[in-house]
């Protein structure tokens, strides 16, 4: 066995985000009695986005995006709302979804199963991540959670990766591998780390030539034979 520490992330990896996000933002719209639900869905993903975009390359602090991203939203919407109070709406409603993928779980088990030690390293908020694998069938298959709000950095800082290196009793950045859909975050972080990488890639998207992951899979079936 090549490897022995494996490293997921979740959102888009194995936890559905999408479909999560979909649900709680039309909940939390409705309840804030907006005109146009999907129209203020729209402006608040473009917002969103971009600031996590910005929270990656160390442009703004994780509270400044947890604690603006919807007050920017309903200025953008024509309203001035305090944006903290609202962010704690809104996780209460998100916190409530735990959506997977089809497969993630029968993957986690058949890794397991294998004898790998499955851990999660992710970038987000302590109380929705949290809740969100409490809600999944996913949650105990992980050894440990990793994130970011609570390491105090994110990937792709090495400083992240050294931080789970000192909490996983024996581990050997040799014997570990990153995997994740991020290029930017997931294969990126675990290059600057000096781990292998796994990128999920399910839309066959084309890899930049200067960000080269060890392994390229699309589904959870090619996953599972690259870790025999």
């Amino acid at each position: 066995m090549k490897y022995k520490f494996l490293l997921f992330d979740l959102d888009h990896t194995l936890l559905d985000f999408s479909a999560a996000e979909d649900v709680a933002l039309t909940q939390f719209m409705e309840s804030m009695q907006v005109a146009d639900v999907a129209e203020a869905k729209t402006v608040y993903r473009t917002i969103n986005q971009q600031m996590w975009k910005d929270l990656e390359k160390g442009l703004l602090t994780k509270a400044e995006l947890v604690n603006t991203r919807f007050s920017r939203t309903f200025t953008e919407l024509g309203r001035n709302e305090d944006g903290a109070a609202l962010a704690l709406r809104y996780q209460e409603m998100i916190g409530m979804q735990g959506h997977t993928f089809p497969g993630a779980e029968q993957l986690l088990a058949t890794l397991a199963d294998r004898g790998y030690e499955i851990y999660a390293a992710t970038n987000g908020i302590t109380y929705i991540q949290e809740n969100r694998l409490r809600r999944s069938p996913i949650g105990p298959y992980f050894k440990k959670v990793f994130i970011s709000e609570q390491m105090g950095t994110q990937k792709p800082e090495p400083a992240f990766y050294h931080r789970v290196s000192e909490l996983i009793t024996a581990f050997s950045p040799s014997q570990a591998l990153m995997i994740g859909d991020s290029l930017t975050a997931d294969i990126q972080g675990g290059i600057n780390a000096g781990i292998d990488t796994a990128w999920y890639n399910p839309s066959g998207a084309p890899s930049p030539s200067q960000l080269q992951p060890t392994y390229t899979f699309s589904s959870y079936a090619e996953l599972a034979e690259l870790l025999p």
